[in-house]
C-alpha cells in the first residue's frame, strides 16, 4: 500500500511539475529549440568522456564565478576519465572553509577530493549583490529542470544576438532568442577562443556550449549510463527467458491432442 502511495505521490508530483512550467512557456510566442543531438540522448547513448572533460574546462574556468555546483565532489571528476592526481591538483587549486581548529577558529586550507565544489559566494545576497540583484542559480541539476534541458542550456549559451528593430530592452538585461520572454540578466559569456583546450579542439561558441552542457547533462544524471546499461541486460535477460519459457511450454504440451 505504501508503494502505491509513493507512485501516486510521484505521478502527482510530475504532473505538477508540468503544469506548473506551463504558464512560463506560455507566457509569450512558443520558441523552438534546435536540436543539438548529444551523444548521450538516447536509450543506448553515453556520455563523451572527450567533451564532459572540456565541459568541467568551461565550467571551471567561466561559469563557477557566479555559479555553483553544491551537488558534486571533487571526486566525482573521476568518473569523467581524469585520473586521481589531475583531480587532487585540481582539487588544490581551489580554497575551501574548514573549522574549528584547536583554538575555536575557522579556517581555509586547499580542497580534497572528498570536498564539495566550491561556491562562488558566502551565501544568496552575497551572489544577488554581486550580480546586480540577480541570483545565478545552481547548475548541478539545471538541465533536469526543463523538458529537452540540454538542448535548451545549449541554445541559451548561444542565443545571444542584438535586439530586433522595436524590441524594449530592459535596463541591465541582454537579449537571448531562446530565453522565455527574450530578456535575461545573464550576460553573454562565450566568446571565440575563450579557453584553451588541452586536447586542441577548436574552442568556438558553438563548442564551448555543447562541452558545458554534456557536463551539466553528466552532473546531473551520473548514473544515466550505468542504469541504461542495467535495462538492456534486464530486457535481453526477459527475451531469452520468453524464448525458453516458450520452448519448454511447446516441449511439454507437444503430445497432447486437442
Amino acid at each position: 500500500m505504501s508503494s502505491f502511495r509513493n507512485l501516486v505521490g510521484a505521478l502527482m508530483l510530475g504532473a505538477a511539475t508540468i503544469l506548473g512550467a506551463a504558464p512560463a512557456q506560455a507566457a509569450g510566442p512558443a520558441i523552438t529549440l534546435p536540436d543539438t543531438r548529444f551523444s548521450f540522448e538516447g536509450f543506448f547513448g553515453v556520455y563523451d568522456r572527450g567533451s564532459l572533460q572540456r565541459g568541467f574546462q568551461v565550467y571551471k574556468e567561466v561559469c563557477s564565478a557566479c555559479h555553483a555546483m553544491r551537488q558534486l565532489s571533487y571526486r566525482n571528476l573521476l568518473e569523467i576519465g581524469l585520473t586521481e592526481a589531475q583531480v587532487r591538483a585540481i582539487a588544490a587549486t581551489f580554497q575551501v572553509v574548514d573549522g574549528p581548529n584547536d583554538q575555536g577558529e575557522m579556517f581555509e586550507r586547499p580542497a580534497r577530493l572528498s570536498d564539495r565544489f566550491r561556491r562562488p559566494f558566502a551565501n544568496e545576497q552575497a551572489a544577488r549583490a554581486a550580480n546586480n540583484g540577480a541570483y545565478p542559480p545552481d547548475l548541478s541539476v539545471m538541465v533536469k529542470a526543463r523538458l529537452n534541458g540540454a538542448d535548451y542550456m545549449h541554445a541559451l549559451l548561444t542565443g545571444y544576438r542584438d535586439p530586433p528593430a522595436g524590441f524594449q530592452l530592459m535596463d541591465g538585461m541582454n537579449y537571448n532568442a531562446y530565453f522565455p520572454g527574450h530578456q535575461i540578466a545573464m550576460p553573454n559569456v562565450l566568446n571565440p577562443g575563450q579557453v584553451e583546450y588541452a586536447d586542441r579542439t577548436e574552442a568556438t561558441v558553438d563548442q564551448m556550449a555543447r562541452d558545458v552542457t554534456t557536463f551539466m547533462a553528466w552532473a546531473a544524471e551520473p548514473e544515466a549510463e550505468k542504469r541504461r546499461a542495467m535495462g538492456i541486460r534486464i530486457i535481453l535477460f526477459l527475451i531469452i527467458l520468453g524464448g525458453l519459457t516458450y520452448a519448454v511450454k511447446r516441449k511439454v504440451w507437444a503430445d497432447v491432442k486437442h
